[in-house]
């Protein structure tokens, strides 16, 4: 039986440790293309009893992300640690997604061009298909928020975006109509992970649409075989994969990233 990746506990890790994770998935994220200007957001959910958040302040562009940059706040938005603002639909949706399922550690807001593609879309076109193997990482942990209710202003639009992760804990990704993806993971490196492929598999997805042919899905019992197969062990390859890109920044700053 394959085990959800998300499920996976991780050990308890510290401030330092997890502001060095986020801070090394929003310059990744920048370097693989994923950002909308400073407008997307990324958090992390501090270990320990108390609500407290780390979120990137409005204003800094993910490339220049650090450790220090980013703000400590507290399930109301009040700043515990830090210099600058929470942009309020940042603040609205990461609490919301939180709350909505606490094994999340790790939720990353994106409009990623190719998955944000999908969410512009009408009925079962707006869905990923079962249709190329990257894909199949994602069967049964993908759900579809229909309808856009504008900016995420208020708590109330927050916790409506949130709702279907609530009610389903086995969801870790939710594509939000008209408007883009929220990635959650039970770490930032497997958050980032799926993230990454999340949007490679949307791409090839655009791509085959693009041919104008019918689209090839996989059948169902090797879906189910390929997903448990890939979701044994992804908690261990998406640290080993963070880990691998942590390294080619550090040694080669300026290495050119391709998605």
């Amino acid at each position: 039986m394959a085990t959800n990746p998300s499920s996976i506990n991780s050990s308890a890790s510290s401030e330092a440790y997890d502001r060095e994770q986020l801070a090394l998935a929003f310059r990744l994220a920048e370097r693989f293309g994923l950002h909308e200007g400073i407008c997307n957001h990324f958090s992390v959910q501090l270990d320990g009893d108390d609500e407290r958040y780390l979120i990137n302040p409005y204003g800094v562009h993910w490339s220049q992300m650090q450790a220090d940059s980013l703000l400590l706040v507290d399930g109301d938005g009040n700043i515990l640690n830090g210099a600058g603002e929470v942009e309020d639909s940042a603040l609205f949706i990461h609490v919301a997604a939180h709350r909505a399922n606490p094994r999340h550690k790790a939720v990353l807001h994106t409009h990623m061009p190719y998955a944000t593609t999908l969410t512009m879309l009408d009925g079962d076109a707006a869905q990923l298909p079962m249709s190329h193997q990257t894909a199949t990482r994602f069967f049964g942990r993908v759900a579809y928020e229909s309808n856009f209710g504008g900016l995420a202003h208020d708590a109330d639009e927050g916790a409506r975006i949130s709702a279907k992760s609530s009610r389903s804990k086995e969801i870790d990704i939710l594509f939000l109509a008209h408007h883009g993806v929220v990635v959650n993971g039970s770490s930032v490196a497997l958050a980032f992970d799926d993230l990454y492929y999340l949007e490679r598999a949307c791409r090839q997805h655009v791509f085959a649409m693009q041919t104008g042919q019918a689209i090839k899905l996989i059948p169902d019992d090797v879906v189910k075989q390929t997903s448990e197969q890939f979701n044994a062990n992804l908690a261990l390859y998406a640290q080993q994969h963070f880990d691998a890109l942590a390294k080619v920044l550090k040694e080669n700053p300026n290495h050119h990233f391709i998605l």
